[in-house]
């Protein structure tokens, strides 16, 4: 196992909770000598210290994990080759920051954030006025599905609060997996005074007309949709104060992230009723992560299934830690999520050879792929496409694909490893976060070249390799 060293981070979370160096070497029984060396990283993180910084005060041990510093190095990584950023930082520089000055790291990214997001906006609106580009602004906030997507991505999508209390309401009410929908429908009526009714509606799935007391579900739902269109109400109903806290943090007083702040965190806490924390992991556990089973057992979709998997934070019951992507066929990213440090890019898209994008050319079919990123990281990555569709002959659907990966470590335990070549290097496909960013000096499938690196441009030269450095 590698050493941990977090001399800082354990410092900082000394000083925040207003503890001397023998106050909390007490704490964790250790000696004022050993704490101090470990503050000075004479001394690496040990396991049993780790759980009990965990036990004592609750710290998520993602604090200091290997996974946490790899997603913070990516990050800064993709901060360091903007155009945008004119310095140059070697690699050593930037694991040295992220291991040590974490919160240093992850302002310099949302600052970076911020500056992008500001300078494309003034592109945009400077071409919109005929102007050109390159003029200067002021910093523009993110839009505002952005600050939504971010929040979650920072949180590891996943709420203990929200969690605990639809897995509390679930045993209360004694809710059985996969038929929750006459269960939910009955609590409704008796704690909230709410009535279901069954309506003809192709606009909205849901429709809560609070005055007359009635939820309005469309008929079009099966009984695993209707169950989950209820509990998304009632965790409105019920949950309104904690999503409402949580809304509120991720919004910085913009409106419509609030809003849709609030029904995110309304469908998590309706994934976890639907699929209760510790039934869940166990049964998750028992199929080998088997989607397709899971969903038959729980009553609901491919999609909404592989959203609760990427969820499973809970400390001391893990599941395995997955990466959750949905992509439509023009590679736009409309969901993504990370439990743990699987770097998504910001910067031109995302890459071609990552098999995402080619379940659509086998629609409804579950495709594997082992995926190897440029720092020699391994995941394994099941893909399959989703449709939605209003129901009726004519009427517009939408298709995606949705991706879900983790680290090859954890590909033992999970059913779509059966037939792979784990223990193969060379078995894996060579990908990237996204060409702007990925450093791969010879891939044949390059849109772009890597930010900030200079070409070599021969005229008389024709190569296979698009944007050769040489």
């Amino acid at each position: 196992m590698k050493k941990t060293f977090v001399g800082v981070r354990l410092k900082r979370l000394r000083e925040e909770r207003g503890l001397t160096q023998l106050a909390l070497a007490q704490a964790l029984g250790l000696s004022a000598s050993y704490l101090n060396q470990l503050e000075k990283n004479q001394r690496p993180l040990t396991v049993p210290v780790l759980l009990k910084i965990n036990e004592i005060f609750g710290v998520d041990v993602q604090l200091f994990s290997e996974g946490e510093e790899g997603r913070l190095v990516a990050d800064l990584r993709e901060v360091f080759t903007d155009p945008l950023t004119s310095e140059h930082v070697s690699l050593a520089e930037l694991k040295e920051v992220a291991s040590a000055m974490p919160a240093l790291g992850r302002a310099v990214v949302a600052l970076n954030r911020r500056l992008r997001h500001a300078v494309e906006r003034a592109d945009a609106m400077a071409g919109e006025l005929g102007l050109g580009s390159g003029g200067m602004a002021m910093p523009a906030a993110l839009m505002p599905y952005e600050q939504v997507r971010d929040f979650f991505y920072a949180r590891h999508n996943y709420f203990a609060e929200l969690d605990d209390a639809a897995e509390r309401l679930a045993q209360a009410r004694q809710l059985i997996p996969g038929d929750m929908a006459e269960g939910l429908a009955r609590y409704m009526d008796m704690r909230h005074g709410v009535r279901i009714e069954r309506a003809e509606d192709k606009a909205a799935q849901r429709r809560f007309l609070p005055g007359e007391r009635v939820l309005r579900l469309s008929r079009r739902l099966d009984d695993g949709q209707r169950a989950f269109q209820i509990a998304t109400q009632l965790a409105f109903l019920e949950q309104g104060a904690l999503i409402e806290r949580l809304a509120e943090e991720a919004s910085a007083g913009v409106k419509e992230t609030r809003a849709l702040t609030r029904i995110g965190l309304a469908n998590y806490f309706a994934g976890a009723l639907l699929m209760p924390y510790r039934v869940f992991v166990a049964a998750a556990e028992q199929e080998r992560y088997d989607i397709e089973r899971l969903g038959a057992r729980f009553g609901v979709g491919f999609e909404t299934i592989c959203h609760r998997l990427s969820s499973l934070q809970r400390p001391g019951a893990t599941g395995v830690p997955f990466f959750f992507i949905r992509v439509d066929r023009a590679g736009n990213i409309s969901k993504r999520q990370s439990a743990t440090d699987f770097h998504f890019s910001r910067v031109g898209g995302t890459c071609p050879l990552w098999n995402v994008y080619e379940a659509f050319a086998q629609p409804g079919r579950i495709l594997t792929q082992l995926a190897q990123m440029p720092d020699g990281r391994t995941y394994l990555w099941i893909a399959r496409t989703v449709h939605h569709s209003a129901g009726g002959y004519g009427d517009p659907g939408k298709t995606f694909a949705i991706g879900l990966g983790c680290d090859i470590r954890h590909a033992g335990r999970l059913v779509y490893s059966k037939g792979l070549a784990l223990d193969d290097p060379s078995a894996a496909i060579p990908i990237g976060a996204g060409c702007k960013v990925c450093e791969r000096p010879s891939c044949p499938q390059r849109a772009f070249p890597l930010i900030g690196r200079l070409l070599t441009v021969d005229e008389n030269r024709s190569v296979f390799t698009p944007y050769s450095e040489g």
